[in-house]
């Protein structure tokens, strides 16, 4: 049996409108892989996989030529069984789960001058967080860096990224056989960064992949996330979060690929947005291929506008090649903040900027959670509540 369901939903302020249906041989896992820079043409934005895009913000990122910038890397002592060395391209290429899908990773890898490697050894159970801070001066950066997990090894690595720069990455995660990494993304950039980054990731055998992307500052970030199951029993839960105000542009593009028996994926990302430019686009791929027998998969996005403008772009799609499976499922919805409930916090007393800051940590409570590290959560609450201090004064200036 072979069932695609490309669902397509968008939402302008607080209207859904349909936008049609790709071509039924339109599959995710035809797009082209490379570390070739010219194996992919220049988007023009007619591209299924660029349409979204800002590419006025990212030209620079296509552009087949080094950088001279670079990131300051913050790492702390590592504890044993746990490296972060340099590697050169030759080996760069060699160890990652596989080329790039995109022409601004291509141009990151072909120009990082190798790779970073932080790497897990077997057996190695790591009980506290590895948390590294990269943080840009405002120069034009390319990077490459290798995450991998050994053989029946567990960890918790949070890579944070902070200041400004115009930084194009592509970033390999490989989990042995049995490994278990939470991996978490913060992209805290200054309000004039630019991002765009390809994550892909491998799972060997009974392997687990936790991965959270969380996503709050940056003029435009656009991330593409990529999970692969290279052996039975492995599963992945990915999470993200984000929040766009006015001027931002955030786009979380993923790709589960279910090409071996007996494996389980959770998508889950929410995002709130506020002010008249503000646009977030999220689109969410699943395959599961004819050999992906008893396949478990779900993925969900939500979107809570909170002022009028924003937009908020959702578009799931779910390939499905074999009829023998546990489940497959996906969900999207687009809302506004509405005046019911305002009303309703409002009669018991609670301000308007009060009450649209307990709908919004509500919102997205659950995910932060997911996270694990409780410093990192505390941090990334006070981050959402100074992003709704920005609109409480927008909302202010607005009406006065």
């Amino acid at each position: 049996m072979t069932v695609t369901d490309h669902s397509r939903a968008t939402a302008d302020a607080a209207h859904t409108h349909g936008l049609g249906t790709p071509t039924p041989d339109a599959s995710r896992a035809d797009r082209p892989t490379s570390f070739d820079v010219d194996a992919f043409a220049v988007p023009t934005g007619r591209e299924e996989e660029w349409r979204f895009s800002p590419l006025k913000d990212i030209k620079p990122m296509l552009a087949d030529q080094a950088a001279d910038g670079h990131l300051e890397w913050d790492v702390p002592a590592l504890p044993a069984g746990v490296t972060l060395t340099e590697v050169s391209p030759a080996d760069a290429r060699e160890r990652s789960v596989r080329a790039p899908g995109d022409r601004a990773s291509a141009v990151a890898a072909a120009h990082a001058s190798g790779a970073m490697a932080l790497t897990i050894a077997p057996n190695t159970v790591v009980d506290e967080p590895i948390q590294i801070t990269v943080t840009g001066r405002g120069e034009d950066v390319r990077g490459h860096l290798l995450v991998e997990a050994g053989a029946s090894s567990e960890a918790t690595v949070i890579i944070e990224r902070r200041g400004t720069a115009t930084y194009s990455e592509f970033v390999s995660v490989d989990l042995a056989d049995n490994a278990g990494l939470n991996l978490v993304l913060l992209q805290l950039w200054d309000e004039d960064a630019v991002h765009a980054g390809e994550v892909v990731a491998r799972l060997g055998r009974d392997s687990r992949l936790r991965g959270s992307v969380v996503t709050l500052g940056g003029k435009a970030v656009r991330l593409n996330t990529s999970a692969a199951f290279a052996g039975e029993g492995a599963s992945v839960d990915l999470f993200g979060l984000y929040f766009a105000d006015s001027g931002q542009h955030q786009e979380h593009q993923l790709f589960v690929d279910h090409a071996v028996p007996r494996c389980t994926s959770r998508v889950t990302y929410k995002g709130a947005l506020a002010g008249a430019t503000a646009r977030t686009v999220w689109i969410g791929d699943v395959l599961i291929r004819k050999e992906a027998e008893e396949t478990d998969t779900y993925e969900l996005n939500r979107n809570l506008v909170l002022t009028d403008g924003a937009r908020a772009d959702s578009v799931p799609n779910l390939e499905i090649e074999t009829g023998e499976i546990a489940g497959a499922g996906h969900a999207s919805a687009t809302g506004r903040f509405d005046d019911e409930q305002m009303f309703y916090l409002r009669s018991r007393g609670i301000s308007e900027e009060e009450a649209r800051k307990l709908v919004v940590r509500g919102f997205f409570a659950d995910l932060i959670q997911e996270i694990g590290v409780p410093t990192v959560e505390e941090s990334l609450m006070k981050a959402i509540d100074l992003e709704l201090e920005h609109v409480n004064e927008e909302l202010a200036e607005e009406h006065a």
